[in-house]
């Protein structure tokens, strides 16, 4: 069996399992935030009954994150309703965006808490819950009345999907990052290309990538219509839980070749830095190729791309120098920024170097990677043209419907607000 198939099995109470098997699983963790949980609570009090209490207090995280430094009376009606879902049922991982506790974008905080242990199942009311896949685990966005559903018993009825493998092999060249990488596979692939479908990843050039450029590989997978990205634990997963490697040794084997519905490998040095026009993830151009595009703002942030090793990328190209554009910074979470205020590069820290060079930095949160309300931070006004390390570039995905947005790695849009225009950052490097 492939690892996704593994941990399936394992969680069907089942010796094997295959593509196409409908199982029941049980479920490790119920991921929501403010945009999705008000709708799996409704459900779910429907359902269930109002004074219905969830199956288990301690296997369901709430992180509000996308709608929740504004002044909409809807968003704060959202928070709200967490509040008082969190009192009545005792949640315990309730992280309340007024008050100590307050995280940031789920995604990665999930991975600060350590809640994505290797081999568990992880279900979320949110499409990039499969960022998750990067520790080893079977993670995937699933909806409203699932989610209620899996409030109420701890298990969910699912269709086994088949994997894609992917090989990437030697080195990757520093001007690459793992962004650069998901672009090329979904424009090999396309949107649909991995549609129900584990997309797994292994070879050498997995084996040397950081935890978080792992999860910006599996974040992406989801842009292809994946089920879930997925990559076998090993010393960069035992490390960072400070575990015993042997605790993850049943599910680092990968599947025999012929278990996969396809395998593809690639080089690491045959990468460079792309980007994704307007208005598809698959719309993959190289970097170099676009330098003829005007921008009024580059952004740098979200699940994707705020994460530590995002800012500290985009920080050694903005180093001693000052944007031309309107330039926006949001680091994931509170510890991404706790972290790169402290963090040096050569004397500086990194929130230091950001701000010097003019990057407007915003308060952690999804901010403007789902567009919100009007007075959301970094929020795309009319007819704007963006390049962004965000993960989707729909019409008015980032705000107005007639702005548009490039998706392309930190070093690129960091390259790109030196200059006004879209700018491959080997000019930099």
């Amino acid at each position: 069996m492939t690892i996704t198939e593994k941990i399936l099995a394992q969680h069907a109470g089942k010796s094997r399992v295959s593509p196409g098997d409908k199982i029941w699983i049980e479920v490790d963790l119920l991921l929501t935030h403010d945009v999705c949980g008000p709708g799996t609570i409704s459900i779910f009090k429907k359902e269930f009954g109002p004074e219905s209490k969830v199956w288990d207090k301690e296997k369901i995280v709430i992180i509000p994150d996308h709608y929740i430094f504004t002044q909409d009376t809807h968003a704060k009606r959202n928070i709200e309703v967490l509040r008082e879902f969190a009192r009545q049922q005792h949640i315990t991982h309730f992280y309340d965006v007024d008050s100590p506790r307050y995280k940031g974008v789920c995604h990665v905080a999930l991975a600060e808490e350590k809640f994505t242990r290797p081999g568990q199942v992880l279900l979320g009311t949110d499409s990039h819950t499969c960022t998750s896949g990067a520790f080893g685990m079977f993670a995937t966005g699933i909806g409203n009345t699932d989610a209620a559903f899996v409030m109420g018993t701890g298990r969910l009825w699912v269709r086994v999907p088949e994997t894609l493998k992917y090989i990437i092999n030697d080195t990757i060249p520093d001007y690459v990052m793992a962004k650069d990488v998901i672009l090329h596979i979904i424009k090999d692939i396309g949107i649909a290309g991995a549609t129900y479908k584990a997309m797994e990843f292994s070879g050498e050039a997995i084996r040397n990538m950081s935890r978080e450029e792992r999860m910006t590989l599996c974040n992406m997978v989801v842009e292809a219509g994946a089920k879930n990205g997925i990559i076998a634990p090993d010393k960069v997963t035992s490390d960072y839980f400070s575990a015993d490697r042997d605790e993850f040794s049943e599910w680092q084997y990968e599947g025999d070749d012929e278990e996969y519905a396809g395998i593809s490998e690639y080089s690491g040095t045959s990468f460079e830095p792309l980007v994704a026009e307007p208005y598809c993830p698959d719309n993959v151009i190289p970097a170099h190729q676009l330098n003829h595009i005007k921008l009024d703002q580059a952004y740098i942030g979200s699940c994707t791309g705020g994460k530590i090793t995002d800012f500290l990328a985009a920080a050694k190209i903005l180093k001693d120098k000052k944007v031309v554009i309107k330039t926006k910074g949001v680091p994931a979470t509170m510890m991404v920024k706790e972290t790169i205020e402290k963090q040096k590069l050569d004397g500086k820290s990194v929130y230091q170097i950001l701000e010097e060079a003019g990057v407007e930095m915003g308060p952690p949160s999804c901010a403007a990677c789902l567009g919100g309300p009007e007075d959301t931070f970094g929020r795309l006004q009319g007819s704007e043209v963006c390049i962004s390390t965000t993960n989707r570039n729909f019409p008015g995905r980032m705000g107005s419907p007639d702005s548009k947005t490039y998706l392309a790695s930190p070093l690129t849009v960091a390259a790109s607000a030196l200059t006004g225009k879209i700018t491959d950052p080997r000019e930099y490097l």
